[in-house]
C-alpha cells in the first residue's frame, strides 16, 4: 500500500512550511497517523513531531446540457499535515 500519494504545493501550504515547519501531503484514505509518520520519515529522512489528518468530501456538480442534466462528483481524498522537528526541512523541488 502506497501511503504518500503526492505533496500539497499551494500558496497556503508553502507559507505554512516556511513559517511553522508544517508540510501537507495527499495520502491513502486507509492510512492512519502512525503509518503516515513512518512513511514521511523514511521517504524524506526527517523526524516528525506531529501528524494531523483530514478527510475531504467530494464536490458534487450539476451541469445543464442539450442532452439533459449531467450530475457528477470528484473523488474524496485524505490530507495529512505533518510537522517536522526544528531544523529539519523537506525540499519538494530537488528532483525536478
Amino acid at each position: 500500500m502506497n501511503i504518500l500519494i503526492k505533496p500539497i504545493i499551494t500558496e497556503k501550504a508553502t507559507a505554512d512550511a516556511d513559517l511553522n515547519n508544517r508540510y501537507g501531503f495527499e495520502v491513502n484514505p486507509k492510512a492512519n497517523k502512525v503509518e503516515i509518520k513512518k512513511a514521511v520519515e523514511t521517504t524524506y529522512g526527517v523526524s516528525v513531531e506531529k501528524v494531523r489528518t483530514m478527510n475531504v468530501r467530494p464536490d458534487r456538480r450539476t451541469r445543464y446540457t442539450k442532452t439533459g442534466v449531467q450530475t457528477g462528483k470528484t473523488n474524496a481524498v485524505k490530507k495529512a499535515i505533518v510537522q517536522v522537528a526544528e531544523g529539519d526541512t523537506i525540499d519538494f523541488y530537488n528532483n525536478l
